[in-house]
């Protein structure tokens, strides 16, 4: 029996059916093993960045099961996803359950044909990859635990950084303080609609636009009285002939922005259903920056074309490598089998590869030949002539009014990809000195835009274009700045919270050099120096880690920002009518009395009065030292002690307590009763003595006690009335009860 190791289940059950009964296939469910959560025990720096590693927590049924199988099996095969992630998971896998002898296998899509190939071919462990992926992961976590420490203590405890995000933030941020500096000039739009064929009153409408900038307004209403008096002709018409070429295939990034742009899918989902189209066999895979096709392929391609649109629309295509360093895999993301054009469980799987096999087959069809035409008319006197005064000179500065049209000559690669085609826009046959009559003339007053705010797929073009980052690290990076509450998407468009702008404004001005583009983007080479064997591990780490260390220490005594300035228009505190400062608050900015703590006056960023803690009189009962204050919190007000954080005392509110209590004992302390509350996740249930007793449980307990472990039992769907819970008893799980 032969072994085959890859990380997921679903992928594992792919492969399965195309090998035979010597095979055993299992997953690894993604990592065995990460660093610890405290920072000092992940890494010995002084040691040579040696990270220490644990098994992940639930993992360690998995490494048995394989240490299991290992000992049966006459070879053991590592056929994790080809990459550095990859390499690091079968790594991983082969320190953590002890194999010996174990080899490695890759294919970069997982078809029966390419599994049986790759089985042909295995290798040892690729400890360039492997080490490249383990630098960026120890890096990761050395600058993300100096820089948020440093961060709670100067911004706001809970608060964190990273490597590449805060470079994303910066990006945004910098967009944002254009849009802001932004300074709007007035224009007028104006728009004639004009018909051409005069004989025929039931003649197609034009609608000829110009924009102009004048003075004033009377310039305007010059243009718009002489448009209404004179004659109006066409002055120029213009015909050129362009040829649209088709795209080059995806590849991770461009994946993610078209997915983003036509299908409105977000970068971490994108990733998600790939991923599943991958494990299933659909298409190869999706971390990639090579624009390559394979030979197969292409072959597989052309007949394709050729059958199905015809020979006049194949034209064979190499597109040039967009990365230096691509690596990923030596292939772009493409059907494993051209001549499935519907693959995938759902809607949206379905749709994402619909995207991918258009965009794969129209990257080897002829160009599309299209017609633009320019059409520009004017308005002339009675005599044909431009209007001018007595001395000839020009009575008005009179602008062009023009009319774009296009035609679809030959359709080529958007035969395949008709999405991409721009609707028509046919013109009626035109010439210069044609006449045209004026139906209506109107004039609207409009204003500069900024530059508009980054969306996701921006983003990720930018990130792409800068080199910060990598194509497996996009989709982590927007997910991460949307997680820390430090962007906000609007309308698909990314907006900085107030939180992100102080974090970003902090690191811009203490941390310039770090969150760089060329400093990020040089670090990313050297991550792929590691990758090729170039650079040596311990030596990158070093030579980033000790400057930087120096430079975090430098900034200890920096002042904690707490004061962001004076509120703007003057506002004075609601309480005692002192002046007032900007601050940063959970919720984001807002009013603070500039006499705090002495004063607790406080408004919102808009001048709304906000109501502090009201002092009740009462002395703490568990620290002795603060004023028990009742305070308004997220679900409503609460009493608790003055001094927090540092007392962490709640006052309970009996009646309130009364109210969401069930009746039902709790089975730890057997004291206190199961109460219901409301926390970040919505509506769990605990223990009326917390936080004496912890216990908690997420759905309303049924007062049931399970009969397998003697937990309380909880309630479930309509299918499943009650279920245990403890998470690691069967009645957790009635399905698995249901299938044995």
């Amino acid at each position: 029996m032969r072994l085959l190791i890859v990380e997921s289940p679903s992928k594992a059950k792919t492969i399965e059916k195309y090998l035979g009964k010597d095979y055993r296939v299992v997953a690894s469910v993604g990592h065995v093993r990460d660093l610890p959560k405290s920072n000092r025990a992940a890494i010995d720096v002084p040691g040579g960045f040696i990270p220490h590693y644990e098994i992940s927590k639930g993992k360690e049924k998995v490494i048995a099961e394989i240490k299991s199988l290992a000992k049966k099996a006459d070879e053991v095969l590592l056929a994790t996803d080809p990459d550095r992630e990859g390499e690091a998971i079968a790594w991983h896998v082969e320190e953590a359950a002890g194999l010996k002898g174990a080899k490695r296998i890759v294919f970069h899509e997982i078809t029966k044909e390419a599994v049986e190939e790759a089985l042909e071919h295995p290798r040892a462990i690729d400890g360039h990859l492997r080490e490249a992926q383990e630098a960026r992961r120890v890096l990761d976590r050395l600058v993300g635990y100096d820089l948020s420490g440093l961060i709670w203590k100067k911004v706001r405890y809970g608060l964190s950084a990273g490597r590449v995000q805060s470079p994303a933030l910066r990006i945004i941020m910098e967009r944002e303080r254009e849009i802001r500096a932004f300074n709007p000039v007035t224009f007028w739009k104006i728009i004639a609609s004009l018909r051409s064929d005069l004989k025929n009153p039931q003649g197609p409408t034009l609608d000829f636009e110009c924009s102009v900038e004048p003075t004033d307004k009377k310039e305007v209403d010059k243009i718009l009285k002489l448009a209404k008096n004179g004659a109006w002709q066409i002055t120029d018409v213009k015909e050129t002939k362009v040829a649209r070429t088709p795209r080059a295939p995806l590849i991770t990034s461009t994946l993610q922005q078209a997915a983003s742009s036509r299908l409105g899918l977000a970068p971490s989902r994108t990733m998600s259903l790939a991923q599943r189209l991958y494990e299933a066999g659909h298409i190869t895979y999706m971390r990639t920056d090579s624009t390559n096709l394979g030979v197969g392929a292409r072959k597989e391609i052309e007949s394709l074309i050729k059958s199905k649109y015809g020979a006049d629309y194949f034209e064979s295509r190499v597109f040039a490598k967009k990365s230096k360093n691509a690596q990923e895999a030596h292939e772009a993301i493409r059907p494993t089998h051209m001549g499935v054009e519907r693959a995938g469980a759902n809607e949206a799987e379905q749709k994402l590869y619909r995207l991918i096999w258009q965009r794969t087959i129209a990257s080897q069809m002829k160009p599309a030949e299209v017609m633009r035409t320019k059409v520009v008319a004017n308005i002339m006197n009675t005599k044909g002539s431009p209007w001018r005064n007595d001395q000839g000179e020009p009575l008005v500065n009179l602008p062009d009014f023009w009319l774009n049209g296009s035609r679809i000559l030959f359709d080529g690669w958007l035969k395949a990809d008709p999405v991409s085609a721009k609707e028509d826009v046919v013109l009626p046959k035109c010439e210069v000195g044609d006449p045209l009559k004026l139906l209506d003339i109107d004039a609207m007053e409009k204003q500069t835009e900024p530059p508009a705010r980054y969306s996701e797929a921006g983003l990720i073009k930018e990130l792409e274009k800068r080199g910060i980052g990598r194509p497996s690290t996009y989709a982590s990076i927007i997910k991460t700045l949307d997680d820390r509450g430090y962007v906000m998407n609007i309308n698909k468009a990314l907006h900085p919270t107030d939180t992100g702008e102080v974090v970003s404004s902090f690191l811009e001005e203490h941390f310039a050099t770090y969150i760089s583009d060329s400093f990020t983007a040089e670090m990313e080479n050297e991550l792929d120096d590691i990758a090729n064997g170039e650079r040596t591990y311990k030596k990158t780490l070093a030579d980033f880690y000790t400057p930087f260390t120096k430079a975090v220490k430098s900034k200890e005594k920096v002042e904690k920002i707490t004061n962001l300035g004076k509120a703007p228009n003057g506002e004075k505190c609601p309480v005692c009518g002192s002046g007032m400062i900007v601050k940063l608050g959970k919720g984001g900015k807002f009013l603070s009395c500039e006499r705090f703590p002495d004063c607790q006056g406080a408004r919102t960023i808009d001048g709304k009065e906000l109501e502090g803690p009201k002092d009740t009189g009462e002395l703490c009962p568990k620290c002795g030292k603060g004023n028990l204050v009742t305070r308004e919190g997220k679900f409503g007000m609460f009493t608790a002690c003055s001094r927090f954080p540092k007392c962490k005392f709640v006052k309970k509110d009996e009646e309130q307590e009364k109210a969401n209590s069930t009746g039902i004992q709790c089975p730890v302390c057997q004291t206190g009763f199961m109460s219901e509350r409301r926390g970040r996740f919505g509506v769990f249930y605990s223990c009326s003595n917390y936080p004496d007793c912890k216990y908690a449980i997420k759905a309303k307990p049924t007062g049931n006690l399970c009969k397998i472990c003697n937990s309380l039992m909880m309630e479930g769907t309509k299918t499943i009335p009650e279920r245990c819970s403890d998470k690691t008893c069967l009645n957790h799980h009635p399905h698995k009860i249901k299938k044995e």
